[in-house]
């Protein structure tokens, strides 16, 4: 399904006053990228590193208001909860979180528990867009409740997407926790699920140029029923991320069963 008229135009409202004090720069593969390699277990939740969606929503297609109280670290794991609790024009509220600083050609790995619940959104994926001054570019895994089965791979270049690609997840992208990893070079973009190649794209007019923020969200809609299935909410429910990491492009891997270290392995033998 294309849905670039219901995407992230709002997501970014406020976050474009951010202070950018205390960044500081770094040698980048491309214009704007300023973070570095690293790798957050989430013993804690940084917020140097990380900044939290509060007290808006991305527009009518999303039923949720993001809250900072959805979103906390417990045991070494970050929680991103769904709820019914009325925030402001929202009947639900939900959680996102997202980094400071932006990141070009590498390696981005996540170890993640998908939320329960037809018509959620469990995603990871990267972003850039008009409130950064930037063309609407994004890389995409998302766990759609309708079929927990399946993570919905794709691409956004200048606010084109329509690349969308369904990749097996095996046994239940909600029954327990998965690696899910995309190398993305400046010719090729590859997608991996537990350390498994699922997806490649090489087509030019397909892979994003601009450096992007790193994003984790769980969301819900009432609307958009034929992509993530018709909202039927139960009891409060989780995404949950064991780690994040990324491996800018030359760099050493951040942590021994990253794909980046993987790679590093088949170019020396």
């Amino acid at each position: 399904m294309t849905i670039d008229r219901y995407r992230r135009f709002a997501r970014l409202a406020f976050i474009a006053t951010l202070p950018l004090a205390g960044l500081a720069p770094a040698a980048a593969a491309q214009e704007g990228a300023n973070g570095k390699s690293f790798k957050d277990d989430f013993d804690t939740l940084d917020t140097r590193v990380w900044f939290v969606s509060d007290g808006w929503n991305n527009g009518g297609h999303q039923n949720c208001t993001w809250s900072k109280k959805q979103v906390k670290t417990v045991d070494g794991i970050l929680e991103l909860t769904f709820e019914e609790k009325k925030v402001k024009e929202r009947n639900f509220a939900c959680g996102e979180i997202q980094t400071r600083k932006r990141f070009g050609y590498g390696t981005y790995e996540a170890r993640i528990k998908a939320a329960d619940g037809s018509g959620l959104n469990s995603a990871f994926f990267t972003y850039i867009g008009p409130t950064d001054k930037k063309p609407h570019d994004e890389i995409d895994f998302e766990v759609l409740g309708k079929n927990t089965a399946k993570v919905q791979i794709n691409q956004y270049v200048s606010a084109t997407g329509g690349n969308e690609f369904l990749a097996d997840v095996p046994g239940g992208a909600n029954q327990g926790f998965n690696d899910y990893a995309f190398v993305w070079e400046k010719n090729r973009i590859r997608y991996y699920v537990n350390g498994e190649l699922v997806h490649e794209v090489t087509d030019p007019a397909k892979i994003p140029v601009n450096a992007q923020k790193i994003f984790f969200s769980l969301w819900g809609t009432d609307t958009l029923t034929d992509w993530m299935g018709t909202f039927s909410y139960k009891e409060p429910t989780k995404l949950q991320v064991d780690r994040v990491a990324f491996t800018a492009a030359g760099d050493e891997c951040q942590f021994a069963e990253s794909v980046a270290c993987q790679l590093e392995r088949a170019q020396s033998e």
